[in-house]
């Protein structure tokens, strides 16, 4: 069964009331989370419960060596992820063998986050162990969970491969949630051919997260990247010292004075981070009323409820003597573009009759009346503010997470940046809004961030803050896109034979795989189970498939990488170990010279040697960031399915990538300008998968090319505002997808432009983007169309990760070759 229903809907009840019951009529319950945060949160909710005959324990990374053998031995309900089920609890089924044989449920929460090639392996992990249970006489029951999965039932049969029921009908009461798009304001600085330069969306989340939690406004900040979260909270704490130290050395007093109140201490105004108060005309009102500290439903100390200062004051200005100069890149920040909407998310319901709809101004000053003042105690904890912000992302250390989690429950953290790592399910109840710096990929994945604010009932506050990236540009000019959409379907292929591959391989090491063996496992099992033993990985006997090698099998599925040992990365004046980073991504993220960020700490890659499977970084505050490029070549090797797309035509199938970084990008970290762009010597990768392409024939071409458009450029443009459109119509990252545009191809012999997935074998998105063409890339055009930038800019068609230096590029001839594609398939549709 899967249960799909809202973010805090019960589904956690809903699961742990058989399950438990499950424990105490003597049988075992396996729970599988994509995080280790959810299952520790988890694991905290049960022993809540205070039930003796439920133990229940954790295993995973986290967990001593020492404990694992109880709760090998004695744990009726253990808690995992896929991970350590694929590289520990399966291999050595054995050992389990007693649990094993009493399972009676598999939980598999947050189903939603299994998708692309990770869903896939997950899906043969599933399939492993439904084989092992067999193996004990188990049939346990798998039951699903999910805020966010559209069609549940046909994704849940996919992801296990067993029958499937759904529960999709959602009565829970919700507060309404306001919506606000924020489109940084363009820049004066310049970038690549002249191309105009947003603010980055990090530093204006720094500046948003600074503020609310001014205003007492208790803030998660999600962030794409580990290095953006830390970037995020550095930022944003550096303000606060600002503001402390402003506050700390000017008198409080009169009526004229206005303060920050520290908790518990008298409220006062509540300065801007920046130094700058943003006038009436800047105010983004109506945003929510989040129930304001001090409220009965609100656990932050505050002065006495008659004192509390109200979010839906007038904006004024602040104070002169709180002000503190904005950094030097960064200048006044201009008023934002923004979009709000005050809707509840999808299935969740309206806001209580009668429930307060005020607004909150940024910038709003709240003066301490003429009887209060602020004593001399109360300003020395002003110090204390910065640590009212800390990051928070996977690579910290367990105790140090719980940590975290705990200090935001409480409040004595009231805003923490994070990667999504604190997207899936952990109780952060309390919190007031959220703040989203880029879009997350899928709108799955924004109502699930989004869902974190207001999970007490109370109305909360989400902003989707668009970086400079076509794609965010598009969604916050079109929010019809957002609103009133269903969620993506999420895409997985178990039958992938890049992944089926390792799995097999892992399941005949567990147990040697037999004829009855192979439905389980999928239609594609017996072709690729041949090529496994020409290939020498099994040997086939008459009782049925077998690893013989005395590697580990399971080493040769990286199930959330691409394949390949891991990069160690090793700090070279100490020879200590910060961290590892699989293969594939190392060509790109730890190359000599980039910029690496580990815990606050920000690093330089000295040497990436890939041989020994090392990158040695140096201690370093560079002012910048870096961005690997790539150059690609790609050859047809089959086209699986084509039609007609207006005069052209669209192609699936199979290609082969050549890509080879050649060069990163250096750009400073508030502003995003461009420093240089500092060559590199890496080998080249190939890849064989599946990608989407069209083409147009030459008498159109030959049109374009005589009313003087460039053609490669306008084909180089499409590609890049293509690749940044795809993530809305399949359910992937631009960064899991590549592209290529040539004026003329030696496969096709025309005109071609190419966008494929970047794994091996394919991951379901440029067939995705096959099925959708029309509307994918309608979308496309307007997104170029609508950026108000005369020749191009990272907003519509110029890519960060391209090996050319975004050169040649044609923003009109992109928006006609577009045209030309789209004129009769538009017709006809």
């Amino acid at each position: 069964m899967i249960i799909s229903t809202g973010t805090a809907s019960g589904k956690s009840l809903a699961y742990l009331t058989p399950a438990v019951t499950s424990c105490l009529d003597g049988g075992t319950v396996l729970y599988l989370t994509p995080t280790k945060a959810l299952a520790a949160d988890q694991l905290r909710g049960l022993r809540e419960l205070r039930i003796t005959q439920l133990r229940a324990a954790c295993f995973d990374g986290d967990t001593p060596f020492e404990e694992r053998t109880w709760v090998r031995q004695h744990a009726n309900y253990v808690l995992t992820n896929p991970d350590m089920l694929h590289r520990s609890i399966l291999p050595r089924h054995a050992q389990w063998s007693s649990f094993f044989r009493r399972l009676r449920m598999v939980v598999v929460d947050e189903c939603h986050g299994y998708r692309g090639v990770f869903g896939s392996h997950v899906a043969q992990i599933l399939r492993r162990l439904r084989r092992v249970c067999a193996r004990y006489g188990s049939q346990p029951v798998f039951l699903l969970a999910s805020a966010t999965a559209s069609e549940p039932g046909a994704f849940a049969m996919r992801l296990t491969g067993l029958e499937m029921a759904e529960v999709t009908s959602d009565g829970s009461p919700k507060g309404a949630t306001t919506i606000a798009l924020w489109e940084p304001p363009l820049t004066e600085l310049r970038g690549e051919r002249g191309a105009p330069v947003r603010r980055t969306a990090t530093a204006e989340a720094a500046d948003l997260l600074t503020d609310l939690v001014l205003a007492k406004v208790r803030t998660l900040a999600f962030v794409r990247s580990r290095r953006g979260a830390e970037t995020v909270a550095l930022t944003a704490r550096a303000k606060l010292a600002d503001v402390a130290f402003s506050l700390a050395g000017t008198p409080i007093g009169g009526s004229s004075s206005t303060a920050f109140a520290p908790a518990g201490g008298n409220p006062g105004a509540l300065p801007l981070s920046g130094g700058h108060a943003i006038p009436p005309e800047r105010d983004i009102s109506p945003l929510p009323s989040a129930p304001h500290p001090g409220s009965p439903d609100h656990d932050v100390p505050m002065a006495s409820r008659d004192h509390r200062p109200s979010l839906s004051s007038p904006t004024q200005d602040t104070h002169p003597a709180f002000s503190t100069p904005p950094p030097s890149d960064q200048g006044t920040r201009p008023a934002p573009s923004t979009r709000s909407t005050t809707t509840p998310l999808p299935d969740q319901g309206t806001a209580p009759p009668g429930a307060d709809q005020g607004t909150l101004s940024w910038g709003a000053s709240v003066s301490v009346p003429e009887s209060e003042s602020v004593s001399e105690s109360e300003s020395a904890d002003w110090a204390d503010l910065p640590d009212r912000i800390a990051a928070y992302r996977a690579g910290y250390l367990a105790e140090d997470r719980r940590l975290l989690e705990k200090a935001l429950r409480s409040g004595s953290i009231m805003g923490l940046a994070t990667t999504n790592a604190l997207e899936l399910g952990v109780d952060v109840s309390g919190l007031d809004a959220v703040l989203i710096a880029g879009w997350p990929g899928t709108r799955a994945s924004l109502w699930q961030q989004a869902g974190r604010a207001g999970r007490d009932g109370q109305e909360a506050l989400a902003v989707l803050i668009a970086r400079d990236d076509p794609l965010d540009t598009y969604l916050v000019h079109h929010p019809q896109a957002l609103f009133g959409q269903p969620v993506e379907a999420i895409v997985l292929d178990p039958d992938n034979p890049y992944v089926l591959g390792p799995h097999l391989c892992a399941a005949a090491a567990e147990i040697p795989l037999t004829d009855a063996d192979l439905p389980v496992f999928g239609p594609t099992t017996p072709n690729v189970l041949d090529d496994l033993v020409t290939e020498g990985l099994l040997r086939k006997r008459p009782a049925g498939w077998f690893w013989t090698r005395r590697e580990r099998a399971t080493d040769l599925a990286d199930i959330r990488g691409g394949g390949g040992a891991p990069i160690q990365v090793v700090e070279s004046a100490t020879g200590r170990l910060l961290g590892s980073v699989d293969e594939p991504s190392a060509h790109t993220t730890v190359h000599t010279g980039a910029v690496y960020l580990h815990q606050g700490e920000t690093y330089l890659v000295e040497l990436l040697d890939l041989e020994a499977g090392v990158a040695l970084v140096g201690g370093a505050e560079p002012d910048y960031t870096t961005f690997a490029r790539d150059v690609t070549e790609i050859s047809v090797l089959a086209s699986l399915r084509s039609h007609d797309l207006g005069p052209g035509s669209l192609h699936f199938g199979e290609v082969e990538v050549t890509r080879q970084v050649v060069s990163y990008l250096k750009r400073r970290l508030q502003s995003g300008e461009m420093l240089g762009d500092e060559p590199l010597d890496l080998p080249p990768r190939t890849l064989r998968t599946r990608a989407v392409w069209w083409t147009l024939p030459a008498s159109e071409v030959a049109t374009l090319a005589q009313e003087g458009f460039d053609l490669g450029g306008a084909a180089h443009a499409a590609e890049h505002a293509a690749i940044g459109l795809l993530p809305l119509f399949a359910t992937c990252d631009r960064w899991d997808i590549g592209g290529v545009s040539t004026e003329l191809h030696a496969d096709t012999g025309l005109l071609t432009v190419f966008v494929y997935d970047g794994h091996e074998g394919g991951a379901g998105f440029a067939e995705r983007g096959y099925a959708r063409a029309t509307d994918w890339l309608t979308a496309t055009r307007e997104a170029i169309a609508s950026c108000e930038c005369e020749r191009g800019c990272p907003s519509c068609i110029q890519s960060p990760k391209c090996g050319n230096g975004n050169e040649p590029l044609d923003k009109r001839g992109a928006i006609h070759l577009l045209d030309t594609l789209l004129r009769s398939a538009s017709a006809a549709s």
